[in-house]
């Protein structure tokens, strides 16, 4: 069960009372509308507060004051959701009843949040710039990495051209050329900012009665600034043009990426019935493109889709022989059409409604898994329980299906080629 409160204008805390586990676990979250110049800022952000606060000026001491709470681990806390970005901390420690007498975890575990969030470490007041350049760097060397991964980057790509007048054009951890600008000054300016501004999200999944935790969490931002601003609402695809783009590079494997959009979105009943569809379009081993574009045709090296619900994008990706672009996009569209035409089995659709249901229930694994899901629910334009997707699953016909399938039209091709093809 989830409990709600307002812990102050603009802070929210939603506590999911669970006592199966061991250990519990919080997120803080500040919400920021996702745009181009903030992204690198916000995802930079919470790998300098985890070098050092006050009370515990540097690594090292965050790490003894972590073990001395039975090993609670804290990071990072970088997440998107259609429009939005979250930057902040999350951590995972052992419930207070099973600590050994006497000793408190929860308590001192809120207070080492609350000093890492709002007391780092400064040099003349701003962030040290040693951090910041450290971190920095780091962030530069993982946004250049997603070039070795060609599928990813195939994809990021993509979804760059797709969405040119949509904010999720711009990557989750921001765009390399805006996060070498960044200097110390800029990251404390934009820090103080955003804590002032920013609607806060706090979640904690535990075992720990709600009304204390919310005492303990109202405690952290009490003489904090506050002048919040409201988020702007969630929105559907913003649609600037497609088209077909070729890059090349030096590798042995094409990779092809083809968007396809749809007015059905997280805002829409129908939503659920678009799920389906991708997993029985190409989301698996048993998907038509799988079946049909490797196994049968031996088109591709691997094919694949999946449904990005907070825009209505449906993307395909495939490894490919260059050579073989054509007849892969083809068969790609073929398939599309059979589901289109309602050529999906009762096997089929049964299967996909067992696969939904099955990582639904998977939700409920773990205190960290629970977290993620409700805090990205949360921020979407509709939020749903697994309850209540699995539910809307069991309603679900064919005719929905296919109406689902109905609705996709191909927007954007990204072909990445060998050079000398």
């Amino acid at each position: 069960m989830i409990h709600t409160f307002p812990i102050a204008p603009g802070i929210t805390l939603r506590c999911f009372s669970d006592d199966r586990f061991k250990q519990a676990c919080m997120s803080i979250q500040l919400l920021r509308p996702v745009s181009r110049e903030e992204a690198g800022l916000n995802a930079l952000l919470p790998s300098v507060l985890l070098r050092g606060c006050e009370s515990a000026p540097d690594i090292r001491a965050i790490a003894r004051r972590s073990d001395d709470l039975y090993g609670a681990s804290i990071g990072g806390c970088v997440r998107r959701v259609g429009d939005w970005q979250t930057t902040g901390l999350s951590c995972g420690f052992v419930e207070d009843r099973f600590a050994l007498s006497g000793d408190r975890i929860m308590q001192p575990m809120t207070a080492l949040l609350q000093d890492l969030l709002l007391h780092p470490v400064l040099e003349n007041g701003v962030f040290r710039k040693d951090f910041v350049e450290t971190e920095r760097k780091s962030l530069i060397l993982t946004l250049e990495s997603e070039i070795n991964d060609k599928r990813s980057y195939a994809q990021s790509q993509l979804m760059r051209k797709m969405c040119s007048a949509d904010s999720y054009a711009t990557p989750r951890l921001g765009e390399k050329a805006e996060v070498e600008k960044i200097t110390a000054e800029a990251l404390y300016a934009h820090y103080r900012r955003i804590l002032r501004e920013s609607p806060i999200e706090v979640n904690y999944v535990g075992s720990m009665e709600p009304e204390t935790v919310a005492q303990l969490v109202s405690g952290m931002f009490r003489d904090v600034d506050r002048s919040y601003v409201n988020l702007p609402a969630q929105t559907p695809f913003r649609d600037g043009g497609g088209g077909e783009y070729t890059e090349q590079m030096d590798v042995t494997q094409g990779k092809l990426a083809m968007g396809f959009v749809s007015p059905i979105w997280d805002g829409d009943d129908r939503v659920v019935a678009m799920r389906l569809l991708n997993i029985i379009f190409g989301a698996g081993m048993t998907s038509k493109l799988f079946m049909n574009v490797r196994e049968r045709l031996s088109l591709c090296y691997d094919i694949g889709s999946s449904f990005n619900s907070s825009k209505g994008l449906l993307i395909v990706n495939a490894g490919i022989d260059c050579d073989k672009v054509t007849e892969t996009r083809q068969e790609v569209m073929n398939q599309l059409t059979a589901c289109q035409n309602g050529q999906i089995t009762a096997e089929e659709l049964e299967a996909a409604k067992q696969y939904l249901c099955s990582s639904m229930r998977t939700v409920y694994d773990s205190t960290g898994a629970i977290e993620y899901f409700y805090s990205m629910e949360n921020l979407s334009a509709r939020p749903m329980t697994p309850e209540q997707v699995a539910e809307a699953v069991e309603k679900t016909t064919l005719d929905d299906v296919v109406a689902a399938a109905r609705s996709l039209r191909l927007h954007t091709v990204y072909f990445l080629e060998g050079v000398n093809r």
